[in-house]
């Protein structure tokens, strides 16, 4: 072969090796997200607030997104289920976790039994709204500020009751959470959910509960129930008469319900960046803020690190507080 058929020899095996180096890196690359219809998965039945929250956002983020954002709602497990699903999904941004409070709640009454980890499983987004916990009162009941409620309670300890949607729900660590600090003994009512605990307090058939504001705020202003206290920093524009357990002389006492966005651990940065803009974005919209004031929430977008260490505290103090309780979940 002479020198000239080497030297393009060469130049045509070099030129072969950098078209197929430049496939493979066309090959391996992330195509754009999304290119598919993205699923919201929910641990909660339809007509909750956690869905109501997730529908909420899936409506924003499709019109940002351009493409479908499809709510999946998983009830079962005390939103073990849910969690499960997307934990073990793929991590490619098509199947994210609408979570709530209660997903810290998991490692302190179910460590031993489920399958994911449930905050080195997930890759938090953002928070998307947040509802503090009120404590609620009915006919049975019949008093009008916290003093009165705790006089009561400590005259008659381990009778008075408080209903909750069930064992090991937000609920339920709210309330216990409070008796603790109160040094205080009650009746745990368990239900399978909220609307259930909430029609038999107004029928008198449980004196209390500490309940998302969201849950009781219709039957408040009508005068149903009275709300004794928020668990807020502040007072909760809807109900500017009602004071905070600090105000209200228990310091100390926070419970706030949050509602996030996760997805599975592994999921690509730019992803990630992409979802935190369109959660950002939905926080901060006009419409988002007057839809969830409505229903007794705010909107919150606390994001990326700052939830991971949310997250990160919750279990410890969740897992802390069963422990010193005994809190089983059923």
């Amino acid at each position: 072969m002479s020198r000239q058929a080497r030297t393009l020899w060469r130049l045509g095996t070099g030129a072969m090796l950098l078209a197929a180096a430049a496939l493979a890196s066309a090959q391996s690359a992330p195509a754009a997200w999304p290119g598919k219809p993205v699923r919201i998965v929910v641990g909660f039945s339809a007509g909750g607030p956690t869905d109501v929250v997730a529908r909420a956002f899936a409506d924003h983020a499709a019109r940002q997104l351009g493409q479908p954002v499809i709510v999946d709602n998983k009830p079962g497990a005390n939103t073990i289920l849910a969690a499960e699903a997307v934990a073990s999904a793929p991590a490619d941004g098509y199947t994210l976790l609408l979570g709530a409070t209660n997903h810290t709640m998991i490692p302190a009454l179910y460590a031993s039994r489920v399958k994911f980890d449930a905050v080195k499983s997930f890759a938090p987004v953002c928070t998307l709204a947040v509802s503090p916990t009120v404590l609620a009162v009915g006919p049975a009941m019949p008093v009008k500020t916290l003093a009165a409620f705790l006089q009561q309670v400590k005259a008659e300890p381990g009778k008075r009751t408080y209903a909750t949607p069930g064992s090991g729900s937000s609920g339920h660590f709210a309330s216990a959470h409070f008796t603790r600090l109160t040094g205080t003994s009650m009746n745990h009512i368990p239900y399978k959910g909220a609307a259930q605990a909430v029609t038999d307090l107004i029928g008198g058939q449980v004196d209390s509960s500490f309940a998302t504001l969201g849950s009781v705020l219709p039957q408040v202003q009508s005068g149903k129930l009275t709300a004794l206290a928020v668990a807020a920093p502040q007072r909760s524009p809807l109900l500017p008469n009602v004071p905070t357990f600090e105000e209200a002389g228990v310091k100390g006492y926070s419970a706030d319900a949050w509602y996030g966005l996760l997805a599975p651990a592994g999921t690509p940065p730019a992803v990630l960046a992409a979802l935190e803009r369109v959660s950002q974005d939905f926080t901060r919209a006009p419409a988002t803020v007057e839809k969830l004031r409505g229903m007794g929430m705010e909107a919150q977008g606390h994001c990326g690190a700052p939830f991971a260490a949310q997250l990160q505290r919750e279990v410890r103090e969740n897992t802390q507080l069963a422990r010193d309780l005994d809190l089983k979940a059923e």
